[in-house]
């Protein structure tokens, strides 16, 4: 991604016009989650200067130059109702570090959580209900995935047998899209990462559920599958939107 992530941070590379970001943000929405905590690290600027100036970037406005709380926008934004918090956790903090870091700004809450990069259309009531069902600290959502490449399928003889387009692995992978409740915390330190250190110590107290999601996953990690979401953004339909 370094074509895009040269200057920016991943979660701001843009499909469609708009960010990752907020199209991660807009799936969470759809089911009524309005709140945001972001934990902003490499190039937080962006970030923050992205919701800062929301408005402008969206909306006709007039202002008195000069002043910038004077600036009155026209007209109305579905997204103006979203609150959002942008903290910045630092440069080079592990993932649970990061999480750990924006305690203070979940009044002692659970909460959802994902990652800055891949979208699925999760179903987040399944998802809660999942959670709550399981009575444990967490809630992994986990998919199979699909192979990167064709299989080729050859007898004993070294005959080809079959050809299988990208089929799909057996095994499980996390795909983000958590739900925590506040014990979580004993599991995070400043220099925790999440999936190495948080899920397995979670894991082996048996307090990590898993929701299997089926359908539509992808994360952004090459400049190609950027390409590749923008194509689908023009589609008819967008695998991952659950909104209208």
């Amino acid at each position: 991604m370094r074509e895009e992530t040269e200057f920016k941070p991943k979660p701001m590379v843009e499909i469609g016009g708009k960010p990752v970001l907020w199209h991660i943000m807009k799936i969470f929405a759809s089911y009524g989650h309005t709140e945001f905590v972001i934990c902003a690290g490499y190039k937080a600027e962006f970030i923050r200067e992205y919701f800062y100036s929301f408005g402008a970037r969206n909306m006709d406005f007039t202002l008195r130059l000069g002043d910038p709380d004077s600036a009155i926008f026209h007209g109305s934004h579905v997204e103006f109702d979203w609150t959002v918090t942008v903290a910045d956790t630092g440069l080079d903090t592990p993932t649970g570090g990061r999480i750990k870091r924006i305690e203070r700004y979940l009044n002692g809450e659970s909460f959802f959580c994902t990652y800055g990069d891949g979208l699925a259309p999760v179903d987040l009531d399944a998802l809660l209900s999942a959670h709550l069902e399981s009575g444990r600290t967490a809630t992994m959502t986990v998919t199979k995935p699909s192979s990167r490449f064709g299989v080729v399928e050859i007898d004993a003889g070294n005959k080809v047998k079959s050809f299988q387009e990208k089929p799909t692995l057996e095994g499980f992978i996390n795909i983000g899209y958590f739900l925590f409740n506040t014990e979580v915390f004993e599991h995070l330190a400043d220099d925790s990462v999440l999936e190495d250190d948080s899920l397995r110590s979670l894991a082996a107290s048996n307090s990590l559920n898993a929701h299997r999601h089926e359908g539509f996953w992808q994360p952004m990690d090459t400049y190609r599958e950027s390409l590749a979401f923008n194509q689908l953004w023009h589609s008819e339909r967008p695998p991952w939107k659950t909104w209208d």
